[in-house]
Parts: C-alpha cells; sequence; structure tokens
C-alpha cells in the first residue's frame, strides 16, 4: 500500500484585538488564542469540545486524545484545568505541530502530553489503541474548511473501538455542508444512536457528543448543575449548555435519557 502523502497546506497566522489565529493557506479560522490567556479556549465550538466533562470526572491516570491538533487549545486546557490526565495529540500535518509549539505556546511533550504526527484514521484503527481512551475530541479539518476530512462509518466505529466504557467522543461539525448529514448519520450508526448535539454556533460550527457504556438517565437540573461547577473551576463558558443540549435534541427536552 503506498504512503500517504503528508498535508501540505501552507500555516500561516494572523491577529486581531489580542487575539492570534491558525490558518492552512485561507482564511478559514483553524484555532485561536487570546495573547493576555494562552491557556484559555477562545473559540466557542473549541469550548463545547470539553463537554465530556459533563459526563466524565477527570482523575490522574485518565487518558484523553485529540485528533486534530490545531493550536493545541484542548490540550493546553486539560493540561491546566484536569491535573494528572494524559493527553495525546494526533496531528498529519507536521508544520500545525511547530506552530502550535511555537506560536501557541502547546509545551514540548511530557509525562502528560504526546503529540504524534500521524494519520487519524490510521490512529483508531491501530489495535494497540482499542479501548485505551476515556474521551476522544475530533477536529479535522483541512485548508477549505468545508466539512470534517474523515467522515466515513469506518472512521466512527474505530473511534468507538479506542473508547472505554463509560466513553465519551465530541466532534467539530460543520452544519451549512453536506457533510454534516452524513457525519451524523455515521455517527449514530456508530454510537447506537446515542449522540446529542449543540446548537448551531454563530461560525456554523455544531458539536456533536457520543457515548458509549451505561446508558444516561438523569434530571437536566443535575446537568446544569455540572456545569455551572465546570464554570466555577476552569472559567469554561457553561452556563447554557444544559439548556442548549436538551432544547435541540428530540426527544430529550424534559429529561436527558440516552
Amino acid at each position: 500500500m503506498p504512503k500517504k502523502p503528508l498535508l501540505s497546506e501552507p500555516v500561516t497566522f494572523s491577529e486581531s484585538g489580542g487575539v492570534r489565529y491558525l490558518h492552512l493557506g485561507s482564511p478559514w479560522i483553524q484555532g485561536a488564542m487570546r495573547l493576555k490567556d494562552p491557556d484559555e479556549i477562545y473559540l466557542e465550538y473549541s469550548q463545547q469540545m470539553m463537554a465530556w466533562l459533563l459526563f466524565l470526572e477527570s482523575y490522574p491516570g485518565m487518558h484523553i486524545a485529540q485528533l486534530g491538533l490545531g493550536t493545541g487549545a484542548l490540550a493546553k486546557f486539560c493540561l491546566r484545568y484536569c491535573p494528572g490526565v494524559m493527553n495525546t495529540g494526533v496531528e498529519l500535518n507536521p508544520a500545525v505541530i511547530v506552530a502550535a509549539r511555537t506560536m501557541f505556546h502547546l509545551p514540548d511533550d511530557s509525562r502528560y502530553l504526546k503529540v504524534i504526527q500521524a494519520d487519524a484514521l490510521d490512529f483508531v484503527k491501530n489495535a494497540f489503541h482499542e479501548e485505551r481512551f476515556d474521551a476522544l475530541q475530533v477536529d479535522l479539518y483541512d485548508a477549505e474548511a468545508e466539512g470534517p476530512v474523515l467522515s466515513s462509518l469506518e472512521f466512527y466505529q474505530a473511534c468507538f473501538a479506542v473508547l472505554k466504557e463509560p466513553g465519551v467522543l465530541t466532534v467539530n461539525l460543520f452544519t451549512r455542508h453536506r457533510s454534516f448529514k452524513i457525519n451524523i448519520t455515521n455517527l449514530c450508526k456508530a454510537f447506537q444512536n446515542r449522540v446529542l448535539i449543540f446548537p448551531e454556533s454563530h461560525d456554523c460550527n455544531a458539536v456533536a457528543i457520543a457515548f458509549k457504556g451505561p446508558m444516561i438517565d438523569i434530571d437536566w437540573d443535575f446537568v446544569a448543575k455540572r456545569a455551572k461547577l465546570i464554570q466555577k473551576q476552569t472559567g469554561l463558558p457553561t452556563q447554557n449548555w444544559a439548556k442548549g443540549l436538551s432544547k435541540v435534541n428530540a426527544r430529550q427536552t424534559k429529561r436527558l435519557r440516552i
């Protein structure tokens, strides 16, 4: 089998209003960092990628993987606010890894952080990673940023396989592209329809949450209290998460059963 080519999109940057942005040779934003607070997650959809915290308590030794490194915002946030959690970042484009480290303050590899240059599909299909991760955060876009570069049933089934029980996946989708329906369909098939989605953000992104393990049957008030605690501990603006999720997901308005 021929070796897969590395991504060739040039990595570029812009700054405005005290915020530095990552681009892949196009105007589309691939990540951002507030210069005064490098560990903050600046973009709304990236903040929602941390929604696994609503359902999983972080603990030392927990293992999280980020497929698509971007600016390293998710890893930096976890390193700061989830002590002892092991973070693995997977990124195909070596220039993005260099950019995250030199322009966006991502630390070097350590006991709690490992960045791997690899194809995300190859990574999740690797038998070594089966049932290895508690949470999986997927944000895979190319320079055109029209939809995730990986959206197949095969990919999402492999994502399911690398999660422990209980395990949670969050994935950034783009609602104004035909890939949105494809991703939702395949995600639901792979995770037995145990999928929630956030309301669309202002930039047409929508983060989906998928679950593996025991069924969840809880009151939304409990989720709202959990969101409030997360906001108090980390500063994430989670105050509308429970309300938004209960409003836009069918048959979940009164109680979360999934």
